[in-house]
This record gives structure tokens, C-alpha cells and sequence, in this order.
């Protein structure tokens, strides 16, 4: 079985992932911060616990984000009309402008590491990873 030899290689590109992604949102956007933008985007305003699924941290720290990302001007906080209990979170025009910025950073890294490989190759490792993560899902 090819465990090892994936476990290694899957390491690998994380590692170097996570690592260009730091360096090219730095100074004014996370990782993190890109995936709520992009969930926001997607889902128009949204309570601070439904992006928990979204983010697999605490609520703590869903909340300390979000503090950042308010401070940063790329999130606003609003209280409900109707229930001052709830807060929606709403993405900004600076928090749209950064979610572009980061795509196409993400884009960059993944269009140059799957530019090694034919386009051929390129959707059957696709439909192999559609694969495994359908696998984990049943």
C-alpha cells in the first residue's frame, strides 16, 4: 500500500500550501480570514456560529477572528431588528476586495503546482480526490 509515500507527498504540498498562502496574504489577511470572506460571500450575512463547521475551531475563537476582521474593516457586525440577540455578520467592500486578492493568490499556487501535470492528469487527480473525500463522507 502507497500510505507512506502519499502521507509524505500530501505533507509536502500542505506544507508548502499553507506557507505561500502565509507570505502572499500577509499583512492584511489570514487563511482563516479568506475562508470566512469566501463563506460570507457565498452565503450573504451569517450568525458567528454558523462558521464554525466552516473554520473547525471554537466558538472563542470564531468570535477573537472576527474581532480582527472588524478592526481590519473587513467584516461588520449588525444586531437584528427583531432580536437584539442575534448579530449577523456581513462582508465588507474592503472584505470583497481582499477575498479577490486571496483567490487569486490560491489560484496562483494551485495553477503552478497542477501545471506540472497534463490536463488529462490534472482532472483524473480531480476525480480521484472527489473520490476519497466522497469516500469519507459515506
Amino acid at each position: 500500500m502507497q500510505t507512506s509515500e502519499f502521507a509524505k507527498l500530501w505533507f509536502k504540498l500542505t506544507k508548502d500550501y499553507k506557507a505561500y498562502m502565509e507570505q502572499n496574504l500577509a499583512p492584511s489577511l489570514t487563511e482563516s480570514q479568506l475562508t470566512v470572506l469566501e463563506v460570507l460571500r457565498e452565503n450573504g450575512r451569517m450568525k458567528p456560529s454558523q462558521l464554525i463547521p466552516f473554520l473547525a475551531t471554537t466558538p472563542a475563537a470564531v468570535t477573537m477572528l472576527l474581532d480582527r476582521m472588524e478592526k481590519n474593516e473587513l467584516v461588520t457586525r449588525i444586531r437584528d431588528q427583531e432580536d437584539r440577540r442575534i448579530v449577523w455578520i456581513l462582508i465588507t467592500d474592503r472584505g470583497k476586495e481582499e477575498a479577490d486578492r486571496g483567490i487569486q493568490i490560491r489560484n496562483d499556487f494551485l495553477s503552478a503546482a497542477l501545471g506540472r501535470i497534463s490536463i488529462h492528469n490534472q482532472n483524473l487527480l480531480v476525480y480521484l480526490l472527489g473520490k476519497i473525500t466522497a469516500a469519507g463522507q459515506a
